[in-house]
């Protein structure tokens, strides 16, 4: 099999010294001083030469690991009709984050920003009977969706290439088959893919479903954070942490609740100020966290209807906003302002209590507290009066909260929910997703076939993701150094850059006998034959910007027979003869 050969001084290529304004990562950077990428808008690019090399490289790995668990590829238009959107209620669910548009003849339309709707209808349209089960059927296709911020180029954009795959099964049985079946797979590919990543519980969100898992690649410039156990398996994105709850206590010899004057002590460290210097403990100082901290938010539904809630935490708590949002997708969630704030004539600000929230007060403002809010516990919290808070507000005695509801942020030593250990915590970027759908999505759609006796059963589903614009950005995340990128070498653009060094015809006669020799043994090859004011300097460094693995010089040494080879990872530099430069430099790639 012959190799491909391309020239620098034919590529479509202009590599950059200086990083793009609007570049925020690494990756971002070095992929559009490289020449892999170009922004053509906000978070949509223009993919040049290099770029659709790693790419197709990319989406190879995935389909051939799709196709050895029996997936088959389809390929759904991006332009969809509304209807199917409308019947399983996305269409508004999505709210701002789809792309919607009109037809000439007023019909809506929107560019798909999954196709869970199109996946089911087309199985409903073929199939009919559980002999045709199970099936699992994946595509490679651009996505979109409204982002409000695009940012971190590939990471994170309004236009990008997805590799979604759903599994059709008769029963909950066979799903997990089949879900075991992604996962594996999914291993295999990010294995392939040659970065470091880590498998953590999720929530599955406006996706629904119930197991879900993600694969993010450890980056400390990805937007999740997520969490491992210094002692168990146990990994979870902090919007699936689950806190360890506290076994409910007797409050039989809990002193009454009382209303004490606090007054200037709007927050919680001036709150903690006066307790310890007018009410002191006995046993210890107070601290935050003796406080309940009442979070008011403004909660915006798909339908546009505003709800105001109320979230108790611990006073050394923060409510994580990207968490609580994980806990109500597709509700968007903001803090109450003051102007909503003045609308509940019971809320005192600086000074709200459990008394004046709950459904059944006078705010009628929906009250959710921390699962660490137990009956028993013992607080502290404003008594909704300017200047006064209560002392020994005992949780299940003097306040029932309305549920519970996991907001508040998860920090490093935090108990593990699943044995003795402590939580830390690490930023990664979500390369994959997997899903146990269940019915939702067949229910909605109605999409039944007859079971072995006759009867029809709904189908049960798996929905199975991966960012495939966004692995290469966290490949190159992951693999990059200080002077450029630096590609694994099953997914690098070519095998060997083969840099001519020097203006004298000997050695570039010899560099492009090289270059179709390697070309001719199956090795792909860029080759830097650029000539006139190009210095081998400008080579060079343009060699370890592109970040192609072996980097081969014919230059002075080619009077001696000598080429030199270098390993653009480690910088090691090696001699070999040219009549042994083939042989050698095949064995290479292929190892």
């Amino acid at each position: 099999m012959t190799g491909n050969l391309s020239r620098m001084s034919t590529l479509f290529l202009r590599t950059l010294r200086e990083d793009p304004a609007d570049a925020e990562v690494p990756s971002h950077k070095l992929l559009v001083r490289a020449g892999y990428i170009r922004r053509a808008a906000p978070g949509i690019y223009t993919w040049l030469p290099l770029g659709l090399r790693v790419l197709g490289k990319v989406e190879t790995i995935i389909r051939e690991e799709m196709a050895a668990i029996g997936a088959q590829e389809v390929h759904f238009p991006a332009l969809l009709p509304r209807e199917p959107y409308e019947t399983t209620n996305r269409w508004t669910e999505y709210g701002d984050g789809i792309f919607r548009l009109k037809d000439r003849k007023e019909a809506d339309y929107l560019l798909g920003p999954t196709h869970e709707e199109m996946f089911t209808l087309l199985v409903k349209d073929l199939y009919g009977s559980y002999k045709d089960l199970p099936v699992s059927l994946f595509q490679i296709q651009n996505k979109y969706r409204d982002e409000a911020r695009p940012r971190a180029g590939l990471l994170r954009g309004r236009e990008f290439i997805m590799k979604d795959s759903y599994s059709f099964d008769v029963d909950d049985a066979g799903l997990q088959d089949s879900y075991d079946a992604h996962r594996s797979a999914y291993v295999r590919i990010f294995d392939r893919f040659g970065f470091e990543y880590v498998i953590v519980q999720a929530t599955s969100g406006a996706m629904g479903g119930s197991a879900s898992e993600e694969f993010l690649a450890k980056a400390e410039v990805g937007e999740d954070t997520y969490v491992r156990c210094s002692h168990c398996d146990y990994a979870a994105n902090v919007e699936a942490v689950e806190v360890r709850t506290p076994e409910p206590t007797s409050y039989d010899d809990a002193p009454a609740a009382h209303a004490e004057a606090t007054p200037a002590t709007p927050t919680i460290a001036t709150l903690v100020d006066h307790l310890n210097a007018t009410f002191p403990r006995e046993d210890r100082p107070w601290h935050a966290g003796d406080t309940l901290k009442n979070v008011l938010v403004v909660l915006t539904h798909p339908d546009g209807t505003r709800e105001p809630l109320a979230i108790g935490l611990p006073g050394d708590r923060e409510v994580d906003v990207k968490r609580l949002e994980g806990q109500l997708e597709p509700i968007e969630v903001e803090p109450m302002d003051d102007a909503e704030l003045r609308r509940h004539a019971a809320l005192v600000k600086g000074y709200i209590g459990p008394g004046a929230l709950g459904e059944e007060s006078a705010s009628g403002i929906r009250y959710l507290v921390d699962p660490r809010v137990v009956s028993g516990t013992r607080w502290v919290t404003g008594a909704d009066v300017d200047g006064s808070h209560v002392i020994d507000l005992v949780a299940g005695r003097d306040f029932t909260p309305d549920g519970t509801i996991e907001a508040a942020e998860v920090r490093d030593g935090d108990a593990c929910p699943r044995c003795d250990g402590t939580l830390a915590t690490a930023r990664g970027i979500e390369m994959g997703h997997v899903f146990q759908l269940g019915r939702k999505y067949a229910e909605a759609l109605d999409l039944k076939v007859l079971d072995e006796n006759g009867k029809l059963v709904t189908v049960t589903m798996g929905s199975y993701g991966i960012g495939v614009t966004r692995a290469v950005a966290a490949i190159a995340e992951d693999t990059l150094d200080e002077i450029g990128l630096c590609w694994p070498r099953d997914i690098a653009p070519y095998d060997v850059h083969l840099v001519a060094a020097g203006k004298d015809e000997a050695v570039l006669a010899a560099a492009d006998v090289l270059a179709h020799e390697l070309a001719g043994a199956g090795v792909d090859v860029l080759h830097d034959d650029r000539a006139g004011k190009i210095s081998p300097g400008v080579k060079f460094k343009d060699a370890e910007l592109i970040g192609v693995p072996t980097i081969v010089t014919v230059g002075r040494g080619i009077a001696d027979g000598v080429i030199e080879v270098k390993d653009r990872r480690t910088g090691e530099r090696t001699e070999i003869p040219v009549g042994e430069a083939v042989a050698r430099i095949t064995a290479l790639v292929r190892s």
